[in-house]
């Protein structure tokens, strides 16, 4: 037993002086380095809390791997396991974990260097479902205070990303779908916050609640059970008239495919939306905006699919939503227009505009301010982005 457990330490000791030797940023490393620890403690899901000792003085959820990736929002030192762990520096052990939070067991251990305490990281149960060891808890502290060390020595830079105030949360949200005697469950427990003014990119293959989970967001489908709240408004079990209005006041969409209606014109087709909404925006300057002015009477089959898909983010922008739904917007364009259509997206996110945005574009998420992937009606990984590229950067 013990000449196992030296095995593993030696072997991930060595993995992680790897990763972090080989590491491009701060992202890579932790994310990489967790992974190695989650494998050789047998954890199922890992959270990696930072310290932001220049803001807030908060410690922050910044990636969560595995069954348990919600967080909800950030803790002080000394406030909770979390905050307990951080202050003291002393991890802890729970064989029994927190039944109330449906977990069987939890190791959580600072993430130190030889001078501070950098935050904290949590492993939650076991993979094989059984309890974690006290051999576990000595393994994820050590290889903690290794990957700390060892990104300290490294010089990578560790920040932290603004925090915002939420618009829009999921709580355990399921989505089933019947046909005749057969159910299919397809979310199946979506915990999510989505945050002022950020864009958050949505991974994940075919089939496993994406889309779904876009479209309940958006208003144009109902959940199972769970909650959905908008600006605090409660939408979980709406009628379809309120739900009309929701989409109406506060949802943009931005399709893969344009939506534009054939038979009016660039200009006509902002129009139309605009009459919608008391307080939206004016149709020529959303045209402006996107730098489409000179197209305003042409009609969609007369402009080519990056200028349909400018006028598309018109379209959303002229209502002045709280949020824009994007269902792959660049998978039809070439890479030249996609960037365009990025940038665009990118200005507006920095308006101030919350955009959640589907894709199966990996390199997309380095302009993302977080990033989730989606695993079979779960959210399986959820990365804070602390320092986004520009769009023009991206490269595929």
């Amino acid at each position: 037993m013990v000449d196992n457990i030296l095995f593993k330490h030696f072997k991930a000791i060595g993995d992680i002086k790897s990763v972090i030797n080989g590491a491009s940023d701060i992202e890579d490393a932790l994310h990489k380095c967790v992974d190695i620890i989650r494998e050789v403690s047998g954890a199922e899901t890992a959270v990696i809390w930072y310290f932001d000792k220049d803001g807030d003085k908060l410690l922050h959820p910044t990636y969560a791997k595995g069954a348990h990736t919600f967080v909800e929002g950030a803790v002080a030192s000394g406030e909770g396991l979390v905050g307990q762990v951080f202050s003291t520096g002393e991890a802890l052990f729970l064989p029994e974990g927190d039944p109330a939070e449906h977990i069987r067991s939890l190791i959580c251990v600072p993430l130190e260097n030889r001078y501070e305490t950098l935050g904290c990281i949590q492993f939650i149960d076991r993979a094989d479902g059984g309890a974690f060891s006290r051999e576990d808890a000595d393994v994820c502290e050590i290889m903690g205070m290794l990957a700390a060390t060892a990104i300290d020595e490294s010089g990578l830079d560790v920040g932290i990303s603004q925090n915002r105030p939420v618009i829009l949360s999921l709580r355990k949200v399921i989505k089933e779908f019947k046909n005749g005697d057969t159910i299919s469950r397809v979310l199946k427990g979506i915990d999510l916050d989505v945050y002022e003014g950020e864009l958050l990119v949505v991974l994940g293959e075919s089939g496993c609640g994406k889309s779904t989970m876009l479209n309940i967001i958006g208003g144009m489908d109902h959940l199972t059970d769970g909650e959905f709240r908008f600006r605090g408004e409660d939408y979980s079990h709406a009628p379809e008239d309120v739900m009309t209005e929701y989409r109406r006041q506060h949802i943009g969409f931005i399709f893969q495919s344009y939506n534009l209606m054939p038979n009016l014109t660039a200009l006509q087709n902002l129009q139309f939306i605009a009459e919608l909404k008391e307080d939206s925006g004016d149709p020529e300057e959303a045209l402006e905006w996107v730098g489409l002015s000179s197209r305003r009477n042409s009609y969609p089959s007369q402009m080519s699919g990056g200028q349909q898909q400018r006028v598309s983010i018109a379209r959303a922008l002229v209502k002045r939503p709280g949020l824009i739904l994007a269902d792959e917007p660049t998978a039809a364009l070439d890479y030249t227009t996609g960037i365009e259509v990025l940038t665009l997206i990118e200005k507006v996110v920095s308006g101030g505009t919350s955009i959640v945005m589907v894709t199966h574009n990996e390199e997309i998420t380095r302009m993302a301010d977080r990033v989730i992937r989606m695993r079979d009606g779960y959210i399986d990984e959820v990365m804070v982005n602390r320092h986004p590229v520009k769009a023009a950067e991206l490269v595929w």
